[in-house]
């Protein structure tokens, strides 16, 4: 029912023409599910206070509610006759809804309200529907969606999932969207969280990391304690884009969180020294923008400048973490040779201030739309690292599109993981061994088959010379046969 619903979605958004790409529509997807999601809650809050004797205020205004303007019924159906559409339904969506529900930032003291997260949305994103029809055709889709169960939510977020992944594969900026599922897995399984421990996502996009913890800690046996201290103690994530962070709040409320500890923020101007115990976090888990650039004044934040977002990151997470904590941090895999004054000085501070146990190399096109090799970064905080353990990802087939990372590519990483066993894909290097004025961590596998040294252009050019005669004397011996 549900994947109908979004096909039908799909194929009426094609027909505005103020949305152009699978980012605004998802965007625009958003913000109506959010509406009808914050819609099903109040219904909830009301029953729950009837049932207890007690009076509700809902959030919103009656005029503003779902009920009122998006889906008016009588004897439960549409009712045709007062519900907007056309120019009338834009003009009071523009006019006046968006107005109202951006009014909710102003009022609300604490960021990780559902209040304050209602202003913030609504302050950040546009209505971009043209077409007043086409976003009534929208509405009655969507209301025939229904939140009030675990299992409806568990359905719409896969789908809403399939969606921020089409959105990460259109461009060239996938990456920055969409980290693939199996790879955050197989971060989790090592970094191996627990309840009780915080988990922190400092660039958390669509909130994929913590949308995935969720799903690793969940159970049907949690007491209600344990319930309470994964929906308001666990989950902490900051976004500077502003659709990102509209997708990670949608993201995590359909995923089962129902009001998510995502900010809208510009992590790198926080100056890292200041960064508190009370501040700090057990587990980071994060697949940082690349490239980028930021401005001189953020570089002032950080001990060591550099103009890659990266770097700026990884020392924001290293020291957001608590002593004892993990961390698993997606990073370009030219992080562990580049010969820059940055990066050698940020790999020494993280092999002396951290234990750097495990490095995962990736393949090319792991990353939809990304031209660069990764690698991801395991390590805790507060002990030197002596020995790091390699293993080099060998899906045996091209990655891309059609043949995207699967669960099953990581088996054998995590089977040797915890043992850090060494095999023709995995081995163990000795930071005692390393050069002390580069600190290079170049994975390079020494259980490889050495590749052919490469032929000097002599030994070229008098190969080539042969074949030539070979072929002259071969088209002879055939002109003789003629």
């Amino acid at each position: 029912m549900f994947e109908n619903a979004f096909n039908n979605i799909d194929r009426v958004l094609r027909n505005d023409e103020g949305l152009a790409s699978e980012l605004d529509y998802a965007e625009q997807t958003s913000w109506v599910l959010f509406l009808k999601y914050l819609d099903d809650l109040e219904a909830d809050r009301e029953d729950n206070a009837a049932l207890e004797g007690l009076d509700y205020t809902p959030i919103l205004a009656s005029e503003y509610r779902w009920q009122a303007w998006a889906a008016p019924k009588v004897d439960g159906k549409l009712d045709h006759n007062t519900a907007m559409t056309g120019a009338d339904l834009i003009d009071f969506v523009n006019g006046e809804l968006f107005p109202y529900l951006k009014k909710f930032r102003d009022g609300a003291t604490d960021p990780d309200t559902l209040d304050y997260k209602i202003g913030e949305i609504f302050s950040e994103i546009v209505n971009k529907f043209r077409s007043g029809y086409t976003l009534r055709d929208v509405l009655e889709i969507v209301d025939g969606l229904s939140f009030n169960s675990q299992a409806a939510k568990h359905e719409l977020s896969d789908l809403y999932e399939s969606r921020i992944k089409r959105m990460g594969n259109a461009g060239r900026n996938g990456g920055e969207y969409y980290t693939p599922r199996p790879l955050i897995r197989a971060m989790i399984k090592v970094t191996d969280p627990q309840i009780g421990e915080s988990i922190y996502d400092g660039a958390c996009g669509s909130a994929g990391f913590l949308c995935e913890a969720f799903d690793y800690l969940r159970r049907d046996d949690l007491s209600a304690a344990q319930w309470d201290t994964l929906q308001r103690k666990t989950f902490y994530g900051q976004e500077k884009k502003s659709l990102a962070y509209v997708l990670g709040v949608m993201n995590m409320i359909l995923h089962g969180i129902d009001a998510p500890s995502i900010r809208h923020t510009n992590t790198l101007t926080e100056n890292v020294m200041d960064i508190q115990e009370r501040d700090r976090h057990d587990i980071v888990l994060a697949n940082p923008p690349f490239g980028g650039g930021e401005r001189k004044e953020v570089q002032q934040n950080f001990p060591i400048k550099s103009g890659e977002t990266a770097y700026l990151f990884m020392q924001h997470f290293m020291r957001k973490l608590r002593a004892g904590g993990r961390g698993a941090i997606v990073i370009k895999n030219t992080f562990l040779s580049n010969t820059d004054g940055a990066s050698v000085a940020l790999r020494k501070e993280l092999l002396e201030t951290c234990n750097l146990h495990t490095v995962l190399d990736c393949p090319g096109g792991t990353f939809q739309g990304a031209g660069v090799k990764t690698v991801v970064l395991f390590f805790e905080k507060g002990s030197k690292t002596r020995s790091v353990w390699y293993y080099q990802l060998d899906p045996g087939r091209s990655m891309g599109k059609t043949n995207p990372l699967n669960d099953a590519d990581l088996a054998d990483f995590a089977a040797l993981q915890p043992g850090k066993a060494d095999s023709a894909q995995s081995w163990s290097v000795r930071v005692d061994g390393l050069d002390a004025a580069t600190w290079d961590l170049s994975a390079k596998n020494p259980n490889a088959p050495e590749a052919e040294a490469l032929r000097s252009p002599e030994q070229i050019i008098a190969d080539m010379l042969e074949r030539d005669a070979h072929t002259a004397q071969i088209l002879e011996d055939i002109r003789g046969m003629l």
